[in-house]
């Protein structure tokens, strides 16, 4: 059983931290990557190294292109650590890849519910009684 200081607790879920890491050590970030390219050819690039577990090409949120890096998660940390040392620095395709471990995402700030832009009340002229000053 996982020690209460390993354990964290994420949008009302209880998270072993070991796990988070273990899995953080398998998972690698690859940038430069080609626009072009497609999870089948990252997969097949990264399985000369090891067992490829999953391939996810980060892209624009409005757009959907993609943004030229991505994540590449291998079987083991083993696998993950030969495909850093084969990989970083590679070509592929006309491209020099960036392939290194891959970080915690830092947890992300919660928003207000106003959706920001602040206050919503006008600006500009006052549509106050005319007082003979301003603009008019």
């Amino acid at each position: 059983m996982a020690s209460p200081e390993s354990l964290k607790v994420s949008w009302g879920f209880i998270i072993n931290e070991r796990t988070e890491e273990a899995n953080m050590e398998k998972k690698i970030y690859v940038g430069n990557l080609p626009f072009q390219a497609k999870e089948e050819d990252i997969r097949e690039l990264f399985s000369k190294s090891g067992e490829v577990e999953s391939v996810k090409i980060i892209t624009d949120i409005n757009t959907g292109a993609p943004r030229g890096f991505g994540f590449v998660e291998m079987a083991t940390k083993e696998d993950a650590q030969k495909a850093i040392q084969a990989l970083n620095g590679s070509m592929f395709m006309d491209r020099k890849l960036t392939v290194n471990e891959a970080k915690p995402r830092p947890p992300r700030e919660r928003r207000s519910g106003t959706g920001g832009g602040g206050s919503r009340h006008g600006g500009g002229f006052s549509r106050k009684k005319d007082t003979g000053k301003g603009w008019r």
